[in-house]
């Protein structure tokens, strides 16, 4: 499984779920600590600004551990209505053309997969990510608008 953390300059972390494993706090505080680590080797300045995070409501994100870890970061979370993945970034924006790009394709081996993975969300532009971002500003005052009714493109 994928996870990736990004934002208008491209993507701070990609990580690859080892096969068998599963998503749970633990696991997903340390990538955080980790996407802090990345942040600060990435984005020099960017903490003192201050950091957003987005996710969904997936269990591991709502659990305690998680907001405790957030809140130990120093990080604002902007909060995900249940049922809309229509205000994630990565479902509604990166997913669909990484799917595309890997179409059809063979891979040899997970380690292959994830090289080519990680070298295309690498190598889109900034514009490709910062669109990305637009995106989901535009839907998410849509969503405000609407008073969080269920909102497509």
């Amino acid at each position: 499984m994928l996870t990736v953390f990004w934002d208008m300059q491209g993507p701070i972390t990609i990580s690859f779920l080892e096969k068998g494993s599963t998503v749970n706090s633990a696991n997903y505080c340390e990538l955080l600590r980790q996407v802090k680590k990345d942040i600060k080797n990435k984005r020099r300045g960017h903490q003192s600004k201050g950091v957003i995070l987005h996710h969904d409501n997936a269990r591991p994100h709502t659990a305690a551990q998680t907001v405790q870890t957030i809140n130990e970061l120093g990080w604002e979370l902007l909060p995900h209505p249940p049922y809309s993945p229509d205000l994630a970034p990565s479902d509604f924006h990166l997913f669909g053309p990484l799917k595309a790009f890997t179409r059809g394709t063979k891979f040899e081996s997970d380690d292959e997969i994830k090289s080519v993975v990680s070298d295309w969300l690498r190598h889109q532009s900034k514009d490709f990510y910062a669109e990305g971002i637009r995106k989901l500003v535009h839907r998410w005052e849509k969503f405000v608008t609407v008073l969080g009714d269920y909102v497509e493109k």
